[in-house]
């Protein structure tokens, strides 16, 4: 037999299983040839083209596919798209931080109309994305290109969506449009270089160990499955704000009465609205209006209902009404935002609207707060206050507490993704007063940035403004307080504080308890028709002394 090396084998080596080490011509072993030695010999026609026994390491001048050197970073292309992927993140986050200090206090030019919270998610999300790039960025896959890929034409859908609406453009602003910009901009960045990526590999594969390796570790393997899972969590993510952002869509188009107002210097806009005629008296001066101050809800949820069956039972002979910022038609106000704020804009949109009064302030819960802001500032220009259930300066804590704040910042953050309003739209049969103004209210955004900037400021900017408000207030405004019998028996704390609000002027026309009444007395029958009466006590400005009633 002939060996590697051109010589022959013994009986012996072929029994001790074809060994094939060289021997001399005495029949003496000898160590093979060095590769030096290998690569200077001549060839004879015995040599074999390719050996049988392997050659020594690398001799074909190829590396192992497990070599640390077969690397795609070994491009500078590789590398440029990685160190860039870098620098995207680090600017993704300044502009995440940006945004998360803006929910609590607006920098000048970033305030939005809108909650904020869109554009922080986007913004989230984006950070996510280039996270996913980053941590498993030499293990390139098919799947990570399809899911980003999918994600960025998602991204696109709601960019297009944001800038063709009207009502959402101008609720997001321009930082809610670059939020979602950036985001579709950085799905389709990873999708190209992943791709890179992946042909970097290739390369250097074939380059350096001969042919492209078509086998995955079982490290390699956990990567794409880990990096595909996280991006379907992507897309569901994404897939839901495209939902919220088409019921917002179809939100934006409900009409409504009355009109939005700019207020502070065009920073945003508040809804008002004002029913009935305004009349004289026999004087020839004019009647009062009537001014809704709704509570913990929009006004036009129930308490606006009210005060139109009293407008047409003739009780009164007009009304107005205003959501506060943040809620149903009204934009969010920058933050901070306190209710003396809230009462600022109030009048900046009266006075815009052409509304004079005398103004007969009638209010609810943490509403109430804000009418008692209001009558200091315009002390010769109210007729009468008609608290209902009120809300007592000394129990503002109950509102600024750090773990209602911490939960409403909590259910603010996840607000895009919709998760309670898409359902309740699909099985629920929720219409779009309900999402705007009616039961499913609370679960906006906005709406949810507007509890979030009272709770922030409640015991500090609120708490000073009413209490100076007190002081000023005028003593001989009539007033009438009505109180739930249910808040009353249940919270003893609630009931002095009720009794002490009796006092804030001298002449209180009368303190009701209703009883069977909850917080929102206007949703039992007693409550509302003891509610119309007083009020047309009030009007009709029969009682000059004080009585108390409990009903």
């Amino acid at each position: 037999m002939v060996s590697l090396w051109g010589s022959k084998t013994t009986d012996e080596e072929q029994e001790d299983g074809g060994s094939t080490t060289p021997r001399d011509a005495e029949g003496n072993s000898r160590a093979p040839p060095s590769r030096r030695e290998y690569e200077r010999r001549e060839a004879n026609e015995r040599d074999r083209l390719l050996p049988a026994q392997p050659r020594p390491p690398h001799a074909d001048g190829y590396l192992d596919p497990d070599d640390p050197a077969v690397s795609p970073y070994n491009l500078w292309t590789v590398r440029f798209l990685r160190y860039l992927a870098i620098m995207f993140l680090i600017i993704t986050f300044l502009w995440w931080v940006l945004l998360l200090v803006s929910i609590f206090i607006s920098p000048p030019g970033l305030h939005t109309r809108g909650s904020g919270f869109f554009d922080f998610s986007y913004t989230t999300l984006t950070a996510g994305m280039l996270l996913v790039s980053i941590f498993f960025f030499s293990a390139p896959s098919l799947a990570m290109r399809v899911s980003m890929a999918i994600l960025a034409v998602v991204l696109l859908i709601d960019t297009i969506m944001i800038v063709a609406i009207p009502r959402m453009r101008l609720e997001e602003g321009w930082p809610g449009i670059a939020s979602v910009a950036w985001a579709s901009l950085i799905a389709l960045f990873c999708v190209v270089t992943d791709r890179v990526v992946a042909w970097g590999k290739k390369e250097e594969e074939e380059r350096l160990t001969g042919r492209a390796e078509t086998r995955r570790t079982l490290r390699e393997w956990l990567a794409v499955l880990f990096a595909t899972l996280i991006m379907i969590v992507y897309i569901i993510i994404a897939v839901l704000m495209t939902a919220t952002l088409i019921l917002r869509a179809r939100d934006s188009s409900l009409e409504m009465d009355g009109e939005r107002i700019l207020v502070d210097g065009d920073k945003y806009s508040v809804h008002l609205a004002c029913i009935g005629n305004a009349t004289k008296n026999g004087d020839g001066k004019l009647n009062p209006t009537v001014l809704i101050e709704a509570g913990e809800n929009p006004s036009e949820y129930d308490f606006e209902h009210w005060a139109y069956s009293s407008w047409e039972n003739g009780t009164i002979d007009r009304y107005c009404y205003w959501d506060r910022p943040g809620y149903a038609w009204s934009d969010n106000a920058p933050s901070p935002h306190s209710a003396g704020m809230s009462a600022d804009a109030l009048s900046e949109a009266l006075a815009v609207a052409g509304e004079e009064g005398p103004w007969i302030l009638v209010s609810a819960g943490y509403g109430s707060i804000v009418s008692r802001i209001f009558s200091a500032r315009h002390v010769r220009n109210i007729a009468g206050i008609m608290l209902i259930d009120p809300l007592h300066e000394d129990l503002l804590h109950r509102i600024a507490s750090p773990t209602r704040g911490f939960l409403l910042w909590s259910w603010g953050i996840i607000s895009p993704l919709g998760i309670q309003r898409n359902f309740g739209a699909i099985f629920n049969g929720r219409t779009r007063e309900d999402r705007v103004y009616g039961r499913s209210a609370y679960q906006g955004g906005k709406f949810i940035k507007a509890q979030l900037q009272e709770n922030l400021v409640a015991e500090s900017l609120t708490k000073n403004e009413v209490v100076s408000a007190r002081t000023i207030q005028s003593p001989d405004v009539p007033l009438v307080v009505i109180s739930s019998g249910i808040s009353v028996r249940r919270d003893e704390e609630w009931n002095r504080k009720q009794k002490d609000l009796t006092i804030i002027t001298d002449n209180l026309i009368s303190w009701d308890i209703v009883n069977k009444a909850p917080h929102e007395v206007w949703k039992t029958f007693d409550g509302r028709q003891l509610m119309e009466k007083r009020l047309g006590e009030i009007v009709d400005a029969k009682y000059k002394s004080v009585e108390v009633d409990s009903e």
